[in-house]
C-alpha cells in the first residue's frame, strides 16, 4: 500500500436508485461540460443557483436534473419520492458548483473519495487543519437537509479550490439515507470512518515556498467566497 493510499475498511456499497440516477446524469453533463458544449455549460450555471434551496422551490431546474428514472419506479411512496428528490437535487447542485471552472478534470468520480476522505485530502501532510476539520464537524451536526446543504457548500468550495473529486452518486444515496429514521447516525459514522481511514502522505512532497504562498492566496480567496 502506498503512502497516499486509502485502506479499505469495507466494500463500497452498490449505488441505490438515487445514487445511480445522479451518477448517470452527472456523467452526461460532465462530458458535455468538459467538451465545452453550450447546453451543458448553461445547465451547470442554472443548477449552481439551486445550491442550498429545496427542490420544490426551483421550477427553473425542471428538465435539467435527470430525475426521470425516479418516477419510473411505481412502488415508491410519496414520502420516499420526496426524500429521493431532495437528495438528488442537493447532490446535483453541489456537483455543479464543484465542477465550475474545472475544464480538464472530472469532479465527480464513480468510486472516488467519500466525503470524509475528500475532506482529509484538503489537509496536507499528517497534521489536521483545524478550520477545515471544524467545517466538516459542522456538516456532521446539521439539523436539517437545507442546513446540511449550505454547510456542504462550504466544503465543496474548498474541494473545488484544490481540485479534489468526490463520488456524488454515493453522496446522493447518503443524503437520502440521512433523511430516514436512524439514517443520520449511519451517514455520520460512514463519513467519520472515511475521514480517519484516509492516509495522507507523510510530507507534502517537497512543496516550495512559492507553492505555499499560492495555496495561501487561494485559501484567502475561497474563505472570502464562503463568507
Amino acid at each position: 500500500m502506498t503512502a497516499d493510499s486509502q485502506p479499505t475498511l469495507r466494500r463500497r456499497p452498490t449505488l441505490g436508485l438515487v445514487g445511480a440516477t445522479v451518477s448517470e446524469h452527472i456523467n452526461v453533463l460532465q462530458r458535455g461540460y468538459l467538451a465545452d458544449r453550450a447546453d451543458a455549460v448553461a445547465a451547470l450555471a442554472r443548477m449552481r443557483r439551486g445550491v442550498g434551496k429545496p427542490y420544490g422551490t426551483m421550477p427553473e431546474l425542471w428538465g435539467l436534473t435527470g430525475m426521470e428514472a425516479l418516477y419510473e419506479v411505481r412502488t415508491l411512496s410519496e414520502e420516499r419520492t420526496i426524500r429521493a428528490e431532495e437528495a438528488a437535487h442537493t447532490a446535483l447542485t453541489l456537483w455543479a458548483l464543484h465542477q465550475q471552472s474545472h475544464r480538464q478534470n472530472r469532479m465527480h468520480q464513480a468510486d472516488g473519495p467519500e466525503l470524509g476522505a475528500a475532506v482529509r485530502r484538503l489537509m496536507p501532510g499528517t497534521e489536521l487543519d483545524e478550520p477545515t476539520r471544524k467545517r466538516f464537524v459542522r456538516a456532521g451536526t446539521a439539523s436539517s437537509l437545507p442546513i446540511l446543504a449550505q454547510r456542504l457548500r462550504d466544503i465543496v468550495l474548498l474541494l473545488r479550490r484544490d481540485g479534489i473529486p468526490l463520488d456524488y452518486g454515493l453522496l446522493a444515496d447518503q443524503l437520502e439515507q440521512w433523511q430516514q429514521p436512524g439514517g443520520l447516525d449511519r451517514v455520520r459514522r460512514s463519513w467519520g470512518r472515511s475521514f480517519h481511514a484516509y492516509r495522507p502522505q507523510a510530507a507534502d512532497g517537497g512543496a516550495t515556498q512559492a507553492d505555499h504562498t499560492a495555496r495561501s492566496a487561494k485559501t484567502a480567496k475561497t474563505e472570502k467566497e464562503i463568507s
